[in-house]
């Protein structure tokens, strides 16, 4: 195994835990976490009250899912999380992402609550805080209860209200034990892979649709946080995690540029501008008037949308590279970015992970940087960062995974060069703890740095695990 740390290349045999890595300048009092969602790992899909979600339906309608594979056991997280916390504690995290699932709290999405849901979470919690874990709460990480999507699920304005509630009810169990909260994981693959190419759930196909859901997504953040500031108070460290693209463009023609911008525009300012500016893009909603006129957006929904945030959460797999129309005229029906269809998105010579993800750790710096340029030196923490590998046991017991170790130390290295330039970086969290149900590929992509035996549920920790272990206590100051 090779390993660049910082500005030393450390060689050991392959698979073996890198001891001697050249450290890189964190501030104190930084999280070093692993993040999860709760319909990936927690299974007990119908226990104890626990109603449908999107995902159930989704899963169970043939050809959604890779071999048929739904959530209903997943790693039985919801039996077995006071095993994994002993996990978490002896890799040294202090800081753990998890989501909680809506329709286990409320099985139908509105009215009563259900209690043995918030037990699950409480008791959780409990367990983090006892192991001197920080609790990271994620309140939707995709599972929507399938009684709103029959109502309209994001598209209807109504979701975003319910989900305030909801907030408000998380809030008011845990929000004395529970200090970091993110309103939503991800809403452009909530709004574009469930509306608008169908990808994940609940699998429509509809770009207007999908800007429709886009609105409401936002509005949902911002009425969730409100609900959350009601109860905790100035206590409450409020975020949202974004999956925002590092966008190239193929070429510096002002067509290419101009595809970038529109990438960018549905991609990225979408959500930060109305989150952190309370307005949206003029240059977008121009650009998707002919897919909708936007009168969704209801006088004051902006400034509901601009809710105060103590910290951005940032996604980053993979930069995404576009070019303008190739003259053909040809457009695409079914696209991940609504309004973008004529747009091509060309190979690039970089390694890729068996996603078939691009490997360029600078794009999260360049990430990093413009977010801190544009929207005011936000602070932010780095809430999934990871890569699927193809992970087996070998002969001895073990699970070698030397290229997740190059990754995530490449990605490290990134995050700190952003430090060091002015970025107020507060946390790493590698997606994932452990591998789990990857949504539509099923259990067929592992991105855990804890190996799960699916059949046995048995827990093997990788090779990166004991490197990610040995990491932090090194920047910690413990080794």
């Amino acid at each position: 195994m090779t390993v660049t740390a910082g500005a030393t290349r450390v060689v050991g045999t392959e698979g073996a835990t890198a001891t001697a890595v050249a450290p890189r300048r964190f501030p104190v009092g930084f999280h070093w976490g692993a993040a999860s969602s709760a319909y990936q790992i927690e299974g007990a899909w119908n226990e104890d009250g626990r109603g449908p979600s999107i995902w159930d339906t989704f899963a169970r309608t043939p050809g959604r899912v890779r071999n048929g594979d739904t959530g209903d056991v997943a790693i039985d997280h919801y039996h077995r999380y006071r095993e994994d916390v002993r996990i978490m504690a002896d890799l040294g995290l202090t800081a753990y992402r998890f989501s909680t699932a809506w329709p286990r709290i409320q099985p139908t999405g509105s009215g009563p609550v259900n209690g043995a849901g918030l037990d699950f979470y409480e008791r959780l919690v409990d367990e983090l805080l006892s192991a001197g874990i920080t609790p990271f709460l994620t309140l939707y990480h995709w599972d929507l209860p399938q009684a709103l999507e029959d109502e309209g699920g994001w598209t209807n304005r109504e979701t975003a209200l319910r989900f305030g509630d909801y907030a408000a009810h998380v809030a008011r169990r845990l929000g004395d034990r529970v200090e970091f909260w993110t309103t939503l994981n991800e809403p452009w693959c909530s709004a574009y892979l469930g509306y608008s190419s169908g990808k994940h759930a609940p699998g429509r196909v509809d770009q207007a649709a999908a800007l429709a859901a886009v609105h409401h997504l936002n509005l949902a953040h911002g009425l969730g946080a409100q609900a959350v500031r009601s109860v905790v108070g100035d206590a409450a460290q409020l975020s949202v995690t974004l999956n925002l693209c590092a966008v190239r463009a193929a070429s510096q023609s002002p067509e290419d540029l101009d595809a970038l911008r529109r990438i960018d525009g549905v991609a990225n300012r979408l959500f930060l501008d109305p989150m952190l500016r309370g307005s949206y893009p003029a240059d977008v909603l121009a650009d998707t008037a002919h897919l909708t006129d936007w009168s969704f957006i209801r006088e004051g929904d902006p400034a509901t949308i601009n809710a105060r945030l103590d910290a951005l959460g940032i996604n980053y797999y993979t930069p995404l590279t576009v070019a303008a129309p190739d003259g053909s005229g040809h457009v695409e029906a079914v696209t991940d970015h609504p309004g973008c269809g004529d747009l091509s998105f060309p190979d690039v010579d970089l390694p890729r992970t068996i996603m078939d993800w691009p490997i360029d750790a600078t794009g999260l710096h360049e990430l990093l940087m413009r977010v801190h340029r544009d929207y005011d030196g936000i602070p932010m923490v780095i809430t999934e960062n990871g890569m699927a590998n193809d992970d087996y046991i070998g002969p001895t017991g073990e699970v070698h995974d030397p290229e997740r170790i190059q990754y995530v130390s490449d990605h490290l290295d990134a995050a700190a060069r952003a430090i060091a330039d002015g970025v107020d970086l507060r946390g790493y969290f590698q997606w994932s703890l452990h591998d789990n149900f990857e949504w539509a590929y099923g259990y067929g992509k592992r991105f855990g740095i804890v190996y799960v035996d699916y059949p046995t549920q048995k827990r093997t920790l990788k090779a990166s695990a004991h490197w990610y272990r040995d990491q932090i206590a090194q920047e910690r100051g413990l080794a």
